[in-house]
């Protein structure tokens, strides 16, 4: 079995990322998985990639990308100017999920928002994903606020 790692994201993970954000029933209804990946997915990547308050990870094993999820780190004046982890799209991978790899990807985001001087990590989820909460709470994450969209 190869070592675990977690590091940067790279433009040929994209596919990888999208397929696993598409692999629920909430993901299949707003993401596009098809082999021909859709441009604005690219275009998001690059985005990202050349911010430096936006960290778009993944977990792999060898070759393979088997966890992802995005930090970003948002500047506020509220709470004395404190700083802000943002962690969002979790995922692992179907075959790979309820081996800790989950907490494990979190452990490791929340330690990259201590190191650049976060006072404070925060998610959101889809109301529907009641097995996401339960996996938050169970690491300490608290269900302090309501939060609102707007499609636009």
């Amino acid at each position: 079995m190869s070592a675990m790692n977690i590091r940067r994201a790279r433009e040929a993970d994209v596919a990888v990322i999208v397929a696993m954000l598409a692999d629920d029933p909430l993901g299949r209804s707003r993401e596009d998985a098809s082999p021909l990946l859709a441009q604005a997915y690219l275009d998001a990547f690059a985005a990202i990639d050349g911010d430096p308050n936006q960290f778009l990870a993944v977990m792999t094993e060898g070759d393979d990308v088997i966890g992802t999820l995005q930090i970003t780190f948002l500047a506020g004046l509220s709470l004395r100017g404190a700083w802000r982890g943002q962690i969002e799209a979790v995922r692992v991978a179907a075959n790979r999920r309820g081996e800790g790899l989950g907490r494990r990807l979190l452990d490791w985001a929340i330690d990259k928002c201590r190191e650049r001087g976060c006072r404070v990590v925060q998610l959101t989820t889809n109301k529907s994903r009641l097995d996401a909460h339960r996996f938050y709470e169970r690491l300490g994450f608290k269900a302090s606020h309501i939060g609102y969209k707007l499609d636009l």
